[in-house]
C-alpha cells in the first residue's frame, strides 16, 4: 500500500493530477447540479406528484453524464496526454516508451475521466435524498431538494473562493446567481409551454 502511494505521489508530481482532477470535478459537479436542479424545477411545475418518475429520470440523467464524463474526460485527456508525451520526446530525443512518465499521464487520464464521471452521480443522489424518505409530502421532497441543491452551490463557490484565494462570499454568490439563474429561466421557459 506504502508502494501504491508513493507511485501515486510521483505520479502526481509529473502529470498534476491533483489540479487537472479539481477541476474536472469542481466544472462536472457544477454541471450535474444544475441539470439536477431543472429536473427538479421541471418536475415540480410539471405537477409530477410521485417520487417514483422523478427519481428514476434524476438517476438516468446521472448515468448518462457519468458515462459522457469518463468518455469525454479520457478522450480529451489522452489526446492531450499524448501529444504532450511526443513533444517530450522530440525535446529529449528520446522515446518515453514503459517510463514513468508515461505511466503517470496514463494514470492522470483514468483518474480524471473517473473523477469526472462520478461527481454528477454524487451530487445527484445527495440532491434525491429527501425522494427516499417515506410519510413526507412531495412538495417537501421538491423543496428540500432545491434547498440541498442551493446548498452545495454556496459549497462549490467557498471551494472555487478557497481554490482562487479569492473572497468567499462574492464566490458563492455567484454560485448562487447561477441556480437562481438556472430556475428563473426554466420557470419562463415552461411558463411558455
Amino acid at each position: 500500500m506504502r508502494r501504491f502511494f508513493s507511485e501515486f505521489r510521483d505520479y502526481n508530481r509529473i502529470a498534476k493530477i491533483d489540479k487537472i482532477a479539481r477541476r474536472y470535478f469542481l466544472m462536472n459537479t457544477f454541471d450535474g447540479l444544475m441539470i439536477i436542479l431543472g429536473l427538479m424545477l421541471g418536475s415540480m411545475i410539471s405537477g409530477l406528484s410521485e417520487p417514483e418518475p422523478v427519481i428514476k429520470v434524476s438517476i438516468a440523467a446521472a448515468i448518462a453524464m457519468a458515462v459522457s464524463g469518463i468518455w469525454g474526460a479520457y478522450i480529451a485527456e489522452h489526446a492531450e496526454r499524448a501529444r504532450e508525451l511526443k513533444k517530450l520526446e522530440r525535446v529529449t530525443m528520446h522515446k518515453l516508451r514503459n517510463t514513468k512518465i508515461e505511466r503517470a499521464f496514463y494514470a492522470a487520464s483514468i483518474i480524471v475521466a473517473f473523477v469526472d464521471g462520478i461527481s454528477p452521480v454524487l451530487v445527484t443522489m445527495v440532491v434525491l435524498i429527501p425522494f427516499f424518505i417515506p410519510g413526507i409530502s412531495i412538495m417537501a421532497m421538491y423543496m428540500t431538494s432545491i434547498a440541498i441543491a442551493f446548498s452545495i452551490l454556496a459549497l462549490l463557490g467557498l471551494f472555487t473562493a478557497i481554490v482562487a484565494k479569492e473572497r468567499i462570499v462574492p464566490s458563492i454568490i455567484r454560485m448562487l446567481l447561477a441556480g437562481v439563474l438556472s430556475a428563473v429561466l426554466g420557470k419562463v421557459i415552461l411558463g411558455i409551454f
